[in-house]
């Protein structure tokens, strides 16, 4: 685990994640999302998986990397991107239930809140087995506590 202090903007870590048919359906029954669109329990092939479900389990994947877990760290919020007009996630190809994605996290912004706690900013990206990039999403916060409990 890395502490606050050893954060550098710059800083990447990978890993890579699927997600099943009964995840995904876990999902929508957590969430309660209802998509006629992303509904196609009828036939065999392989679901669309929805762009926040995608989002969702990306973070849990970034609070699972070793450089991360053990720290207490809280997402707070998204700052957006100005180039953007300060939107922060972009889905841009669909991904679909057991594909593979390589997820890409990048540390694009690091500041002090107070004496125990600081910021982080996070660009997230998720590339699917063709090399395709399918979500960016930018500037996620995550307020960090500097000295993480022993």
């Amino acid at each position: 685990m890395k502490k606050f202090k050893e954060f550098r903007v710059g800083d990447k870590f990978f890993s890579t994640c699927s997600i099943s048919e009964d995840e995904l359906d876990e999902y929508f029954r957590f969430s309660r999302v209802k998509n006629a669109f992303l509904e196609d329990y009828g036939s065999k092939k392989q679901q669309i998986v929805s762009g926040r479900a995608a989002l969702s389990r990306m973070e849990g994947e970034f609070t699972r990397l070793n450089q991360i877990y053990g720290n207490h760290v809280i997402f707070i919020g998204t700052d957006g991107d100005p180039e953007w007009e300060n939107r922060s996630t972009r889905f841009l190809k669909p991904l679909h239930t057991d594909e593979v994605l390589k997820l890409q996290y990048t540390i694009s912004g690091k500041e002090d809140i107070d004496d125990d706690y600081g910021k982080i900013a996070v660009d997230f990206e998720g590339i699917n087995q063709e090399g395709e990039t399918v979500l960016v999403s930018r500037k996620n916060l995550y307020r960090i506590k500097k000295e993480p409990p022993r």
